[in-house]
């Protein structure tokens, strides 16, 4: 059942499906996991991204006002810089747009962020175990057929010589 989508699914006994059927489920759940596992790995990346700027937050201070800097223009090129103003930061919040907070609002707004990150986390991750346990069963279910397919074919074939 799936009542947050609206959809309804019904119940199926994998006993029951041939092998062509047990195999596109079993395909079906791998994409599944897959998606699933990669939207988990995908919200743990944007997470850590939050909490090492909450952290980076920590280096401005009065202190280091007016010090010198390396402001990155991409990952592996810098230009020197001057620390003028360390009560204000610029926040990116999406599609191309800054918004100016004070360091407390800054500590806030990540502090937010990796909590309903990991809401989302803890939210996706029984989903996740649920359709990885269908799939285990789906593959058992499969290689037993399979055994007892060639079972059949050896005692069909022990029995045609004899």
């Amino acid at each position: 059942l799936f009542p947050a989508s609206g959809v309804m699914a019904q119940a199926v006994n994998v006993a029951e499906l041939p092998l062509q059927q047990l195999e596109a489920l079993r395909t079906q759940l791998e994409q599944e996991t897959d998606f699933l596992t990669s939207s988990i790995q995908q919200l743990k990346l944007v997470q850590t991204k939050y909490v090492e700027s909450k952290e980076s937050l920590n280096k401005l201070s009065e202190d280091n006002a007016g010090k010198d800097v390396l402001v990155p223009l991409t990952s592996s090129m810098y230009v020197p810089g001057n620390l003028h103003d360390v009560q204000h930061v610029l926040i990116d919040v999406g599609t191309g747009y800054y918004v100016e907070k004070t360091v407390e609002e800054a500590r806030d707004f990540f502090k937010r962020k990796v909590e309903f990150l990991t809401k989302q986390i803890e939210k996706v991750q029984p989903a996740l175990q649920e359709k990885y346990t269908m799939k285990q069963a789906v593959v058992e279910m499969f290689n037993q057929k399979i055994q007892h397919l060639a079972a059949l074919n050896t005692s069909q074939t022990g029995t045609a010589k004899a």
